[in-house]
C-alpha cells in the first residue's frame, strides 16, 4: 500500500473521534440505565453496590463493542479511486500512453 493522503488521514482521525464519542456515550448510557435503581430510587442493602458493578462492567463492554464495531467499518469502507490511476485518455491502458 502507498503513502497516504492529508484527506486520509484526516478521515481516519475524524472516524476514531466519532467512534470514541458514540462509544463513551453509549456506555455511559448503559451504565447509567443499569445502576439508576441504585442512583435514584434509593436501592439499599449488598444490592446497591452490586448494580453500580454490573453498571460498570455493562458500560465497559458497550465501549469497547461499539468502538470495535464502529473502526471495523470504517476500515471495510472503499476509498474512492485516485484520479492518477486512471488513463489519460479514454481506451488506453497505461496512464502514460
Amino acid at each position: 500500500m502507498g503513502r497516504r493522503t492529508q484527506a486520509e488521514r484526516d478521515a481516519d482521525t475524524v472516524e476514531i473521534a466519532y467512534a470514541l464519542f458514540v462509544a463513551a456515550s453509549l456506555a455511559g448510557g448503559t451504565m447509567l440505565a443499569v445502576a439508576s435503581p441504585a442512583f435514584f430510587f434509593g436501592v439499599r442493602s449488598p444490592s446497591e453496590g452490586t448494580l453500580v458493578r454490573a453498571g460498570m462492567i455493562a458500560g465497559a463492554v458497550v465501549f469497547f463493542a461499539v468502538l470495535v464495531a464502529v473502526l471495523l467499518r470504517h476500515g471495510r469502507t472503499p476509498r474512492p479511486p485516485d484520479p492518477s490511476d486512471q488513463p489519460s485518455q479514454p481506451g488506453r491502458t497505461r496512464p502514460d500512453s
